[in-house]
């Protein structure tokens, strides 16, 4: 394929790439992120100290830039503690197989379009490919499988847990996460990231596709296992979660493939609908665009990908953890739901210039489609049965704390029952009275 090709349709040219630049730039991209994660601890406990009125890593190097490599040092000359009951090959191939799938994903983001490196003419992108966004996708959902496998591989209840949890939990958000990208790929008509990024020289996809973005945004979270969404290692029920039984290097490879993840999405999503490396308006207008070209696109780039990682930053200082059921339910029953409608929108959208279909029919066949939609979610509520309410939720009225096997204190609507033996006095502390008010009753020494 020829350049003027290559150069029409907007996709990359890598014909003069020799094995050396190839070479070069995998090296310099394993390099930034490296240094962007060892940068993106630094500034989350920094950004989350300021919002919580403490100061944060402020000994070690100047202004503590040091501190996250010194724990790093710390990390690695810890002692490497492997389990009994673990299952040694798997449980040392786990966080290898998490830490390498996050790099890989990497490789397809453009940084900048063609720049000359020692009089080679080479677009600041290590590969790109028709299905790019998919290789992406792909790649994301192999390095779940390090999650789940040092759960399992652990020998231990937590990790496991975790383990399950996260597997669901990246399905789920996975599923949202492509359907958000399809309007993308329907606007610039191509899977591949430097044809994305040229199909936004005009006018970026956040304005055309702000839904997908809205959606995208909120399952980056899901996916990198982020607050509120870090259900995987939730320290409050799984003690540490899927990396529980880990230490040094092999849970520093887990907490480097965290944030790396982070910056692969981060990156993503500035190159899906924040016109990737391409210079904001009216900058792009100066002298011809002559931001948009050389070295300077790498700035813009990088300013976009960490006002991406401060939202992740952001978001963790600021909101809890939500409940494993409810996150669920928002992914499956939200998130997939109307991520396929905005599809089937958009998708309507783009046809329309090619039928014979006015502006004014098209917004009142728009408007007919609402109010019948309404009319469904109203009458479906509206013939609902108080039984049917109960049962969606948990089991209102007496239960039995014991009924699994672990005194569990009662929920919302939920009194305790007294049951015999030792349980009256567990089951008195669980009422909803204070239990100072009355004498607890003594227990059966029979019991």
């Amino acid at each position: 394929m020829s350049t003027a090709l290559f150069a029409a349709d907007g996709a990359a040219d890598f014909s003069q790439d020799t094995w050396w630049l190839v070479v070069g730039k995998a090296l310099a991209i394993f390099v930034f992120l490296v240094v962007t994660t060892l940068l993106l601890i630094w500034f989350e406990r920094r950004v989350i100290g300021r919002m919580q009125q403490r100061p944060g890593p402020n000994r070690t190097g100047p202004f503590g830039l040091l501190q996250t490599l010194a724990d790093g040092i710390k990390l690695a000359l810890k002692e490497d503690i492997i389990p009994k009951n673990a299952h040694k090959a798997v449980f040392i191939a786990a966080p290898i197989i998490a830490a390498t799938c996050c790099f890989i994903g990497f490789a397809i983001i453009p940084f900048g379009p063609s720049v000359s490196i020692a009089g080679h003419m080479t677009p600041l992108q290590l590969t790109d490919i028709p299905v790019a966004v998919i290789f992406v996708l792909a790649v994301a959902s192999v390095g779940v499988y390090g999650i789940l496998l040092a759960g399992w591989s652990s020998g231990s209840t937590y990790p496991l847990l975790g383990g399950l949890r996260s597997s669901a939990q990246i399905v789920s958000y996975e599923i949202a996460m492509g359907l958000s990208l399809i309007p993308v790929f329907l606007y610039a008509g191509s899977l591949s990231t430097s044809e994305i990024v040229y199909a936004q020289t005009h006018q970026w996809f956040i304005i055309s596709a702000i839904f997908s973005f809205v959606v995208y945004v909120i399952t980056m979270l899901g996916e990198t296992n982020r607050l509120p969404f870090d259900l995987a290692e939730g320290e409050g029920e799984l003690t540490g979660g899927f990396h529980t039984e880990y230490s040094s290097l092999k849970f520093a490879l887990f907490f480097l493939a965290e944030y790396v993840n982070m910056v692969t999405v981060s990156a993503l999503a500035t190159t899906l609908f924040l016109g990737g490396w391409r210079a904001p308006w009216p900058i792009s207008t100066i002298n011809d665009g002559m931001f948009n070209t050389g070295w300077w696109p790498v700035l813009w780039f990088v300013i976009k990908l960490w006002m991406f990682l401060f939202f992740f930053v952001w978001v963790r200082g600021s909101l809890p953890r939500v409940r494993y059921d409810q996150f669920m339910r928002f992914g499956w029953k939200f998130l997939i739901p109307t991520s396929l409608l905005w599809i089937i929108g958009v998708a309507f959208i783009r046809a329309i210039p090619m039928t014979d279909i006015t502006r004014r029919q098209l917004f009142l066949g728009i408007a007919v489609v609402g109010v019948i939609a309404i009319a469904i979610v109203w009458v479906i509520d509206a013939t609902r049965s108080p039984e049917e309410d109960e049962q969606v939720g948990w089991e209102l009225g007496e239960v039995d704390p014991f009924a699994g096997g672990h005194p569990v204190p009662p929920l919302p609507g939920q009194t305790a029952m007294l049951t015999r033996g030792a349980r009256p006095k567990v089951a008195a502390l669980t009422a909803a009275g204070d239990p100072d008010d009355e004498p607890l009753p003594e227990e059966d020494p029979r019991g």
